[in-house]
């Protein structure tokens, strides 16, 4: 099978995940994985204060998620390759800040999952967007995000079909356009596999959507499986990855198993 690797694991510092750091770990290596990587939610320095503590920790506590899943490397050397790094949203103000973190906190990696526009206080949601303006403006966004050159993959880039109605010219222009942009760059897109573990039955929408993935796979833009993992089940579960995994067979070498050349920096 090669090797098994997933670089996008939540904490329950941010507010709506659940588990302690080693149950995610220790289910990784009861299930096998070679590397995993945690990618909690990047906490912002907002101007007065901390405001969200359902979305994402406070940034005070960014050194504890740091330390705690440092010590956790060291605990389990010789089983599994584990990562520090964060999920980030394209907020403009703070990209400037978020390259300096990068490289003062010796991160390993960050994903740019591209939630919120310009802003998670007052920006629209992107998984509701439902006119072609706010689709174009989401695509626009995270354009802009995967050129800052911080990030090493565009987690769930089908985030805004969660409420879209159906799969039309609007959405394969996007899909289009952010392959375009991910080939330019050498960026791979994640296949994540979340909303199938919180929706086995009953979600509306199939995500991530075979018919967006069809289009990536002609483009030719590499791919991997993304658990998303809130909570240590998700990963101790095979069945969202075992299927992703057969799903993903027809992308051939450029399904990745591992991202190229990312180790842990210290």
């Amino acid at each position: 099978m090669g090797m098994k690797s997933n670089y996008h694991t939540h904490t329950a510092r941010c507010g709506h995940a659940v588990g302690e750091d080693e149950a995610y770990v220790a289910a990784a290596v009861r299930q096998g994985f070679d590397i995993l990587g945690f990618s909690d939610h990047m906490p912002w320095p907002y101007k007065g204060g901390y405001r969200h503590p359902s979305v994402r920790m406070d940034v005070n506590r960014m050194d504890e998620y740091l330390s705690s899943v440092r010590a956790l490397r060291e605990k389990y050397a010789g089983k599994i390759e584990i990562l520090t790094g964060f999920e980030c949203e394209y907020f403009p103000e703070y990209m400037g800040w978020l390259g300096e973190i990068k490289e003062a906190k010796k991160l390993d990696y960050l994903i740019l999952g591209n939630h919120y526009d310009t802003s998670d206080e007052s920006g629209m949601y992107f998984g509701a967007v439902s006119t072609p303006q706010e689709l174009r403006r989401y695509v626009d966004m995270t354009i802009a995000g995967l050129r800052t050159g911080l990030f090493v993959y565009l987690a769930h880039p089908d985030l805004f079909m969660r409420r879209w109605p159906r799969f039309d010219e609007n959405v394969r222009a996007a899909a289009l356009d952010l392959c375009a942009c991910c080939l330019e760059l050498g960026i791979p897109m994640e296949y994540n596999v979340h909303d199938r573990y919180l929706y086995p039955r009953t979600h509306h929408l199939d995500y991530p959507d075979a018919s967006f993935f069809e289009i990536v796979r002609e483009a030719g833009v590499p791919v991997l499986i993304g658990i998303d993992a809130h909570d240590p089940d998700e990963i101790e579960n095979p069945a969202q990855w075992d299927r992703a995994d057969g799903e993903l067979q027809v992308f051939g070498e450029r399904y990745l198993r591992v991202l190229p050349r990312l180790t842990a920096v210290n």
